[in-house]
């Protein structure tokens, strides 16, 4: 599988590569946060 490979020493770092990541992570935490917080107010805060 894809996940389990290892790393290719040969493959440059692309910095756009980087970027894109802690993009879809910072989404991904923003996303997870408005999640929580919608069902807290849901269920505390009526």
């Amino acid at each position: 599988m894809y996940f389990f490979r290892k790393k290719d020493p040969n493959r440059p770092n692309s910095l756009n590569l980087r970027i894109m990541h802690v993009i879809n992570v910072t989404a991904i935490i923003v996303f997870l946060l408005a999640i929580l917080y919608k069902i807290l107010e849901r269920f505390f805060f009526n």
